[in-house]
């Protein structure tokens, strides 16, 4: 009865509320994801950019490496949590 009351829409399946585990992986994923495409981005602008060599400095050297391992973690740690959540919605 409280849950109703609190999440009126929950007894409706599309609308029931995202299971904690599922919210903390989608939380995750984007984080290391949106951490690499800030260092890309900051690899391009500030570190004085990238030529047919790699970038031009030390700190886009490390941008580079932080880019290279957050962009595809991040992406697969976000479709697991979108899977996740797909999956959740068809249990309900």
């Amino acid at each position: 009865m409280l849950l109703s009351i609190l999440y009126p829409l929950s007894s409706i399946p599309c609308f029931s509320p995202m299971q904690s585990d599922t919210r903390t992986i989608l939380k995750t994923g984007s984080t290391i994801f949106l951490s690499g495409a800030i260092s890309a981005l900051l690899m391009y602008t500030v570190f004085g950019g990238v030529s047919k060599q790699g970038p031009h400095t030390n700190g886009g050297w490390l941008c580079l490496m932080v880019a290279m391992g957050c962009l595809p973690t991040g992406a697969l740690t976000l479709a697991l949590g979108l899977a996740k959540l797909l999956g959740d919605l068809r249990r309900d």
